[in-house]
C-alpha cells in the first residue's frame, strides 16, 4: 500500500507578493521625494564682488519678485514682519539677519526691512545687523 502525503510541494514561485512590495516601495519613494524638496524661494540675487562670509544667520528675510515678504520661508505681510521678527530675536542681544531680495525689487522694500530692524534695535537697545545676500559676479 502506497502512502501519499496530503501536502504536495510546488516548484513554482508566486510573484503576487513581490509585485505588491515593489508598488509599496514605489509609492513610498514618490511621497518622500516630494517632501524632500526645500521650500526655497527662487530669487535672482543682485551680483557683487564682495566675499563677506557670515555666521549661520538666525533669521532670513526674503522679498520675491512680487514684493512679498517671507520670514524664515513663511509669507508674512509687512505689518506682521516686525512682530514676527521680534519673536525670533527675543532674548538675543545681537544677531545677523540675512536679507535675500530679488534684483528686480525696488530699493524701498529693502529699506523697509532695514527700518524695521533699526526700530527693533532702538526700542530694545540691541545691535542686530542686516546682511544683504548677493550672488557672485560672472567673470567676462
Amino acid at each position: 500500500m502506497a502512502i501519499q502525503t496530503r501536502n504536495k510541494r510546488k516548484a513554482d514561485f508566486n510573484m503576487a507578493s513581490m509585485s505588491d512590495l515593489v508598488f509599496l516601495l514605489l509609492i513610498f519613494f514618490m511621497l518622500t521625494s516630494t517632501l524632500v524638496a526645500p521650500n526655497a524661494l527662487k530669487l535672482l540675487l543682485p551680483q557683487s564682488n564682495s566675499r563677506t562670509i557670515e555666521k549661520p544667520p538666525k533669521v532670513v528675510i526674503s522679498i520675491d519678485q512680487d514684493y512679498n515678504y517671507f520670514l524664515q520661508g513663511v509669507q508674512v505681510s509687512d505689518q506682521l514682519l516686525e512682530s514676527g521678527l521680534l519673536d525670533l530675536l527675543a532674548g538675543k542681544e545681537s544677531a545677523s539677519i540675512r536679507l535675500e531680495s530679488d534684483k528686480t525689487v525696488p530699493v524701498q522694500y529693502v529699506v523697509n526691512v532695514i527700518d524695521i530692524v533699526n526700530e527693533v534695535n532702538n526700542k530694545y537697545n540691541t545691535t542686530h545687523k542686516v546682511i544683504m545676500a548677493t550672488s557672485p559676479k560672472k567673470r567676462r
